[in-house]
């Protein structure tokens, strides 16, 4: 099996522009692709997941992967399925989110040896002439076409900016550049940017030459369920320690639906199709095997041995009823936060990050949500002595924290 009928058979692939070029490219190494990733955060979250997994993918295969910051469509904001406009960010803001970009992918992507190629389409994009821009670039867009593009449509029914308008005539610049500078020949990105993306395409054939674009310019998609798996979290788990511990993140994986992980491990994981294949006759309390599988691995990839290893020890050990919670993530809150010499019930939760406010920390509570070591919290009011060890707050059936005094 080649890397493209991998790709088929973990269900990443919806659709191509020439399917015949896209396997023999891929399957013979011969792919020079890039993805583009805008600095919206200053870390990576699950929503580029599936994204970098593909690129470690393609790479090993023997294809060479651009990943591209786009430290100067960022200050624009792509449209693509967003109801609002994009907050616009400092540039200084863009160049830190850039650093912290760079250190994460570089856990993903092997950047050694020309391997691998790491971008900031900044370097151009913000060079350009404006007239020139309209002259050269512009002329070569439909804006009757650019307004039927599906990355528009749902930005139009409140309100398109010119601003907006022009990230597609953006992003197709930056294939166009690639294409020049590093002979990029394949694009790669989610269902939303199908338009964007035969911008590009058209861009080239159109500034270069039909035979030379059609021959070097292929698109491939991600498959829409994983673009879809990867926004329902896009922004609450991150790749970044420090943002989401090794320990949240593992928790994220082992609860996902029953019916998404076999899906997930297709996509996301390294575990070969046949043992995956082997995993889709699993039943009900199975899937918690896969389940735990797959956030192993996946923690694994993002964090590293030791830090899935100790995640999977607190899991198991907490869900099995045992009492060492060593590796349980631990919170630390000030002993101002006291009352009386006790910590509030509502300010453990908001503390710890399991309510984003006083008014969610009341619900979970009245709903019969909290528990303190193992009991059962109902009052809003409550609150409790922290001893040197820390007290356990458990929110629903699955999410646990320690809190000390620091």
């Amino acid at each position: 099996m080649g890397i493209y009928e991998e790709l088929q058979a973990r269900g990443l692939v919806a659709q191509v522009t020439d399917e015949e070029k896209v396997r023999d490219m891929l399957n013979n190494g011969k792919a020079t692709f890039y993805i583009g990733f805008d600095p919206t955060a200053d870390s990576l979250h699950v929503g580029h997941f599936m994204a970098l997994c593909l690129m470690r993918r393609l790479q090993k295969a023997g294809n060479r992967p651009i990943a591209l910051i786009g430290g100067g469509t960022a200050m624009i904001g792509d449209p693509s399925g967003n109801s609002d406009m994009r907050k616009m960010m400092t540039k200084e803001t863009i160049a830190h989110n850039i650093e912290c970009f760079k250190k994460q992918m570089s856990r993903f992507i092997d950047f050694g040896e020309g391997k691998a190629i790491l971008v900031n389409n900044a370097d151009w994009l913000l060079e350009l002439n404006y007239v020139d821009v309209l002259r050269e670039v512009g002329a070569c867009f439909s804006v009757n076409n650019m307004l039927r593009a599906e990355c528009y449509k749902q930005r139009m029914a409140n309100g398109l900016s010119f601003l907006e308008f022009n990230y597609m005539i953006m992003q197709s610049y930056d294939f166009y550049t690639l294409y020049q500078r590093y002979g990029c020949n394949f694009q790669f990105g989610g269902d939303d940017q199908w338009s964007n993306m035969l911008g590009g395409r058209e861009l080239i054939r159109r500034k270069l030459g039909k035979d030379d674009a059609e021959s070097m310019t292929i698109t491939l998609l991600l498959n829409s369920e994983g673009k879809k798996m990867g926004k329902t979290v896009s922004g609450a788990v991150w790749l970044d320690p420090e943002k989401t511990s090794p320990y949240d993140f593992y928790q994220y994986w082992r609860n996902v639906d029953d019916a998404d992980v076999i899906k997930c491990l297709k996509m996301l994981t390294e575990v070969s199709l046949d043992e995956i294949a082997v995993m889709e006759t699993w039943k009900d309390s199975q899937l918690n095997k896969a389940k735990e599988i797959l956030a192993y691995e996946l923690t694994k990839l993002v964090h590293g041995v030791d830090e899935a290893d100790k995640a999977q020890k607190a899991a198991r050990s907490i869900f099995g009823g045992g009492a060492d919670d060593a590796d349980m993530p631990i919170v630390t809150l000030s002993a101002d936060d006291l009352s009386d010499g006790k910590l509030p019930i509502i300010k453990m939760l908001t503390g710890a990050g399991l309510a984003a406010s006083n008014g969610e920390a009341k619900k979970l509570v009245k709903g019969g949500g909290v528990s303190v070591d193992g009991k059962k919290v109902s009052d809003v009011g409550a609150a409790f002595e922290v001893p040197a060890e820390g007290v356990v707050v458990k929110k629903g059936k699955k999410v646990f924290k320690k809190i000390v005094l620091g």
